[in-house]
């Protein structure tokens, strides 16, 4: 197993933006895809949870998951989301894209069905058979019902030559170093928690797939770079420079949060889809506050 070399730093869990209307606002996902470039970001992950794929139809996500290949023009890889609660629709799903351009898949744990670890383990033998792209994990017990365990993760990195990564969003740190212990030379642990990126980097993490980037791409991939290089003094100066945005950022849940920022950057709208609505006045003041104070 080959480790994916782009993994190693920091991707970007994109948002969608949208018109008052609701259609995709393309216009400021380019411009939001160029803020990545400039900020140098390691990749971009489109369709993902911050980019409220579920509420896109499939013409959507493909039209979406081509625009952002085409704003990136090469300049930097894109991982695609595609995951799913029922197996059979997800497995077909991934190559009902244009997979040229894409590097990687990202598949969520399936949610809502609460299935047993063999039934994690059966799904994504599923979707890594039918995936002919590198496979990424993602576990995100706080959204999908049901934790990915650790043996089930190290289970699925031994069996298959595809799955070359988690993206752990469990919060549990002794379940991830774990993980990081066990796991087959190539298989990388990619942290899901912006706020707890640093210490699981210290701990053999390679990165993260973060939110806060969406936003401020260029201060918190650097901490991640230092963190990774051991220079842990300037990844703490970076680190503690962003955690009251992060933590205010999910006041309200994800996008809300870093969409109202990103509204008071002027780089898009903070228009979302139903059942998600932008965060209440009180939360966007206070996230207003923290960008204009942020030096």
């Amino acid at each position: 197993m080959a480790p994916l070399s782009f993994l190693t730093g920091t991707g970007v869990a994109l948002v969608t933006p949208f018109h008052k209307d609701g259609s995709i606002d393309f216009k400021s996902l380019q411009t939001l895809v160029n803020h990545q470039i400039k900020g140098k970001t390691e990749y971009l992950v489109v369709l993902g949870t911050t980019g409220e794929s579920v509420t896109l139809s499939k013409d959507e996500k493909k039209a979406v998951a081509g625009f952002v290949v085409e704003a990136a023009d090469g300049k930097i890889p894109v991982v695609l989301g595609v995951g799913g609660n029922n197996t059979r629709e997800c497995a077909a799903a991934i190559n009902e894209f244009d997979l040229d351009g894409i590097s990687a898949i990202l598949s969520v744990s399936p949610y809502y069905n609460k299935p047993t670890q063999k039934g994690i383990i059966e799904h994504y033998k599923s979707v890594a058979n039918s995936c002919p792209l590198p496979l990424i994990l993602y576990n995100v017990p706080g959204r999908t019902g049901s934790n990915m365990a650790a043996d089930t993760t190290l289970k699925l990195a031994e069996d298959f030559e595809n799955i070359v990564a988690i993206k752990e969003a469990s919060g549990n740190i002794e379940q991830i170093m774990k993980i990081i212990k066990y796991k087959p030379k190539g298989f990388s642990v990619i942290s899901g928690d912006d706020m707890i990126t640093l210490p699981l980097i210290a701990s053999g993490a390679v990165g993260v797939i973060s939110v806060v980037a969406n936003a401020y791409p260029k201060d918190f991939s650097e901490m991640v770079r230092q963190a990774l290089a051991g220079n842990y003094d300037k990844a703490r100066t970076l680190h503690y420079k962003l955690t009251d945005i992060i933590e205010n950022l999910f006041v309200e849940g994800n996008p809300g949060g870093v969409k109202s920022v990103l509204k008071h950057m002027k780089i898009m709208n903070d228009y979302m889809r139903l059942p998600l609505v932008p965060v209440g006045k009180r939360t966007a003041d206070k996230l207003a506050e923290l960008v204009d104070t942020y030096k």
